[in-house]
């Protein structure tokens, strides 16, 4: 009955909602885009060139995903502003970070030690974010975003995985197109990125929900 004597609750509710799950899906696609391209590039033979292309991409990814989440709670603003910048090159570093503390270690234990980290890493840029770009109206919410940090990580390890144990690839039939034909092929490091995207997708939700309706 309450519902029916505030209307405006429910579509504020709806409204939160729908924002949330839209702008964590924007998150999560720039993001697997910006990490798989990164990825892709570092795991064939490394050279300054694909080094720094890698980190181009992964630094323009850190930076349209920031301002996501400074669109969604506060708005859109300026992307260079120093305190955006100095946000898209903590999760830049924190990703390098990631790789490096896994390749040192090597193995399924490197994995597990890089995921942890992440973990930390992760933790601490969510927290770093709604610093930079929190509304006023939310600036008494306090959680830690623990669990998004931790699901980021798992996916991560799952794309980390894909490239590190995995050799396989499915090729569709050839497919004629007029006097072209076309081969499909799948690997393993593409469903690795669609598992990190979907790890990332359901990491951003929590994250938004939290913040839109604490």
């Amino acid at each position: 009955m309450s519902v029916f004597r505030q209307p405006g609750i429910l579509g504020r509710t709806t409204r939160r909602r729908v924002m949330g799950v839209t702008a964590a899906l924007s998150a999560a696609s720039v993001e697997a885009l910006a990490v798989g391209c990164w990825f892709g590039l570092i795991t064939g033979p490394r050279t300054t060139s694909t080094a720094l292309a890698g980190l181009g991409l992964l630094f323009c990814g850190s930076l349209f995903r920031a301002g996501v989440f400074g669109a969604t709670v506060n708005n859109l603003g300026d992307f260079l502003e120093p305190r955006r910048l100095s946000v898209a090159v903590a999760l830049t570093s924190g990703w390098v970070v990631w790789l490096l503390v896994a390749e040192l270690i090597g193995g399924g234990l490197g994995i597990v030690v890089a995921t942890a980290v992440l973990t930390g890493i992760l933790t601490g840029q969510f927290l770093l974010e709604r610093r930079v770009f929190r509304r006023y109206a939310a600036a008494s919410v306090t959680f830690t975003p623990m669990i998004p940090g931790l699901l980021m990580a798992v996916g991560a390890s799952a794309l980390l995985a894909t490239a590190w144990f995995t050799d396989w690839g499915l090729a569709s039939p050839p497919i004629a197109l007029g006097v072209t034909t076309i081969v499909i092929e799948i690997e393993a490091l593409h469903i690795g990125v669609l598992v990190f995207g979907l790890f990332t997708f359901l990491a951003h939700q929590r994250r938004f929900q939290r913040v839109l309706d604490p």
